[in-house]
This record gives structure tokens, C-alpha cells and sequence, in this order.
């Protein structure tokens, strides 16, 4: 038999310990049966306590991965991760442009789900102009602060948000409420310049999320590969999410990863 599959490409960083980064994307590709590809943007030393080292790829070195996946297998869909510099950002950016029949999934890492700046200002200022390219942007609150340039508490600051955002430039935005620790926690907000709602999914009651951002963001590539629209493709990638949670792994000493070979072990 000769199956020739969807074909998804992750632009991200290497997550050492395997529980976020290029490894969630790949193992989530697959779960969707879409054939994987990557390119490697940095490398972390990292575990489930934290990371310890980051080493950039030469811009260079960034195209030339995504150049020769792209000249030789084609893909219908990609994602971006940590880009994590702003040679870095501005080189994809420029190459993406020239990608006007791919799906794009922009997940701006800029600041962690605690609120952790993850990259400098500069860079910061770069990825915004990698929105207009989304197909569907996905911040988290501390993110979408930063991009709307207001303060999220409430739903109603979140439905904003998700407007001002829109206004950059991406064709659909979510913003995600995992980070809260209050009833906003796994309500998401969906914005597409048409429909203004809220996704809510069941919350799981685990401490190992590592990775969540990275997998939905993955899911959502994954499925506009498979030929869903952007809505339906953000609402297939939430319940991967929360059904992987409810299998995470309790590994490490730290932060466990969620579990994305669940299907495996139902």
C-alpha cells in the first residue's frame, strides 16, 4: 500500500527533556497521522525543573532546514515556536512570505504561562511582524497583555484583546486561559474579525502541563493539514490537549510533561 500523508512542519526549539519544543510537536504530528518535519531554530538543556542552557542556530542554519523540506515534500500546514532571537525571527518572517498556499500557526513564545519574559525586547518587536502571516495566532494572557498592550483579568478583557490582536494582522486569534488560576482557567477566547466566543474545555487537575502551549499550537497545524477550517481545527487541537492531560506523565523531579501517545494507553 502507498499512502502519501499531510505533511506539517514545526520552526522551533529542542526541548532536551522531551516534554515541550520540537519533541511535543513531532510526537503530536504523529498522533494525527501527519508526517512530521522540523527545523531546529535552538537547543536547550532542559529537564522537568527547568532549563539550563540555550544554544541559537545560525539564521542561516533555520532557512536552509525549512528551504529543503519545503523544495523536496512540500507541507500543508506549519507552526512556529521559540524563535528565540530577532535574526532568527526577521529570517522566517522573510522566508514564510513567500509560503501563500500554506496554513500558518503562529504561537508567539515571548512569556511563559507564569509570566516569565522568555525573550528580549527586540526580538519581541520582530515577532510582531510575523502576525500577519497567522492563520491563527496563539498567545497566552501574559502574551496577548504584551500585544494588546492591556491588562487581562476578566473574560470581557480577554474578548478585547482578542479584537485589538485581530488588528495586527493575524486572520484568527485565540487566546488562551490556562494561565489563570481562577474560573477563566481552560476558557479560551476566539476571535476571526466574524465570531467572538469562548472555547471551554473540561480543567484537569494535574500539576505535569509541561508542553501544553507547544502541543496545541501543533494540533492545530496538524489538523488544518488534515483539511479542517481554522475554528474547527483550534476545537479539535483543545480536546487533544485536555485529553493528554488527563494521561500526563509524573516523571522528573519537576514539571511532567502531558501525555501525548494517550490514545495508546486508553
Amino acid at each position: 500500500m502507498v499512502y502519501t500523508p499531510p505533511v506539517a512542519l514545526t520552526i522551533a526549539g529542542s526541548d532536551s527533556g522531551g516534554g515541550a519544543g520540537i519533541q511535543a510537536d513531532l510526537r503530536t504530528f504523529s498522533f494525527h497521522a501527519v508526517h512530521g518535519t522540523s527545523a531546529l531554530t535552538c537547543i536547550t538543556a532542559q529537564n522537568t525543573q527547568g532549563v539550563s542552557r540555550v544554544d541559537a542556530l545560525p539564521p542561516e542554519a533555520v532557512i536552509a532546514q525549512i528551504e529543503t523540506v519545503v523544495n523536496d515534500i512540500g507541507i500543508q500546514a506549519l507552526k512556529t515556536g521559540m524563535l528565540l532571537n530577532q535574526p532568527i525571527i526577521e529570517a522566517v518572517t522573510a522566508y514564510l512570505t513567500k509560503l501563500t498556499d500554506v496554513s500558518c500557526v503562529v504561537d508567539p513564545v515571548m512569556v511563559s504561562r507564569t509570566g516569565a519574559q522568555l525573550i528580549d525586547d527586540g526580538a519581541i518587536s520582530a515577532l510582531k511582524q510575523l502576525i500577519p502571516l497567522a492563520t491563527v495566532l496563539t498567545p497566552n494572557r501574559y502574551e496577548a497583555e504584551i500585544l494588546s498592550g492591556q491588562s487581562i483579568e476578566t473574560l470581557q478583557d480577554m474578548e478585547h484583546a482578542a479584537q485589538t490582536i485581530k488588528g495586527l494582522g493575524a486572520s484568527a486569534v485565540i487566546i488562551k486561559g490556562g494561565g489563570f488560576d481562577n474560573e477563566l482557567r481552560g476558557v479560551d477566547v476566539w476571535y476571526d474579525g466574524t465570531t467572538l466566543t469562548k472555547l471551554v474545555t473540561s480543567c484537569i487537575d494535574t500539576a505535569d502541563t509541561h508542553g501544553t502551549g507547544c502541543t496545541l499550537s501543533a494540533a492545530i497545524a496538524a489538523n488544518l493539514a488534515l483539511g479542517h477550517s481554522p475554528f474547527e481545527a483550534v476545537k479539535q487541537a483543545k480536546d487533544y490537549v485536555t485529553k493528554a492531560l488527563s494521561y500526563a506523565f509524573r516523571i522528573g523531579q519537576g514539571q511532567g510533561p502531558i501525555g501525548h501517545f494517550y490514545p495508546l494507553l486508553m
